[in-house]
């Protein structure tokens, strides 16, 4: 199978799921679907294994002309896609033929949307991994989001038409802007008085315009500090929450002077900020759905709870959710 792109739609993308995994240290983040959640449901409807390369959306999605019979599913938010102007549906399987046209608009609800094929998107496989880095090029077919004129080609597949995610297993996405995203103390959280905390946990925090793959930059009340994040060395920088670099955890909320910024996944791995907190993994596909505008109210979860989630979301993400 193989397919051609018409309108390349906004950062339309290759990804895989875990992602690069190994390579953060050298500057590579891991990549892969912000929504994993989704992802690895769309994949599980058309015969593949969950982390099988496929699309992911933003905001806009892309036209897509079939160049061959296929299996395909979407799922995530709703980009109101049609097939052949007829109204496609979401969560489940279904066969396309060669010359059908697949059109994605905006978003309706959530942000980002998921097209995977039976049998996978055929891109190189760059350390360990086919997910798109595009700040740096790397990965996907040439590094970057597909472009219009370009014919991906898909790998054969076993998928059938006619699956679908089971109602309770599929993830929800927010219309009423508001999100509660959980979020674990640390590794900079001695840095914050009890009052930062009380504020941080309490406040409306509102997702700016300027966020992206790279982080989550947001808009809330001051933050204050302990007696540490002045009696400090000079190597440490001059403002509260200035630190000697250090590395960064996936998910980390980054307080750059007074603006957190949560670092997703293609965030930097290190730098002289602190992470009074960081969103587990288990949480991203909320803030994958988050539009700009909406906010975020943040839960203080332990380690072992996130970890918790998480194996309960792979039990999710199996076949025991399609039917």
């Amino acid at each position: 199978m193989m397919f051609e792109v018409i309108k390349a739609g906004l950062e339309t993308a290759i990804q895989d799921w875990p992602g690069r995994i190994g390579y953060w240290n050298k500057g590579f983040p891991p990549s892969g679907p912000m929504d994993s959640w989704s992802f690895r449901l769309a994949n599980l409807l058309v015969g593949n294994a969950p982390g099988v390369p496929g699309l992911e959306c933003q905001f806009i999605g892309p036209t897509l002309r079939f160049l061959a019979d296929g299996i395909i599913a979407l799922t995530g938010g709703d980009m109101q896609a049609k097939l052949d102007d007829q109204p496609c549906p979401q969560w489940q399987s279904l066969a396309v033929q060669a010359g059908q046209v697949l059109t994605l608009s905006f978003a309706k609800t959530g942000a980002r949307g998921y097209i995977a094929f039976a049998g996978g998107i055929d891109a190189p496989l760059l350390m360990g991994s086919r997910s798109t880095f595009h700040k740096a090029g790397v990965g996907g077919l040439d590094g970057y989001a597909l472009k219009a004129g370009q014919s991906v080609a898909v790998l054969p597949g076993q998928g059938r038409p006619g699956r679908r995610v089971k109602d309770g297993a599929r993830p929800t996405i927010r219309t009423d802007k508001r999100w509660e995203v959980e979020a674990v103390a640390g590794p900079n959280d001695d840095w914050i008085d009890a009052e930062g905390h009380a504020r941080f946990l309490s406040a409306d925090w509102k997702v700016s315009s300027k966020s992206d793959r790279t982080g989550f930059r947001l808009e809330g009340p001051q933050w204050t500090f302990t007696a540490r994040a002045y009696n400090k060395l000079p190597e440490h920088g001059s403002e509260p929450a200035n630190i000697l670099d250090q590395g960064y955890p996936l998910g980390a909320i980054n307080l750059a002077g007074q603006t957190p910024i949560i670092l997703v996944n293609d965030g930097p791995s290190m730098g002289g900020f602190i992470n009074p907190y960081t969103v587990p993994s288990c949480a991203f596909w909320k803030l994958a759905q988050a539009r700009p505008g909406d906010v975020l109210n943040f839960k203080a979860v332990s380690v072992a709870e996130a970890q918790a989630q998480a194996r309960a979301l792979k039990q999710v993400c199996s076949e025991a959710s399609i039917e």
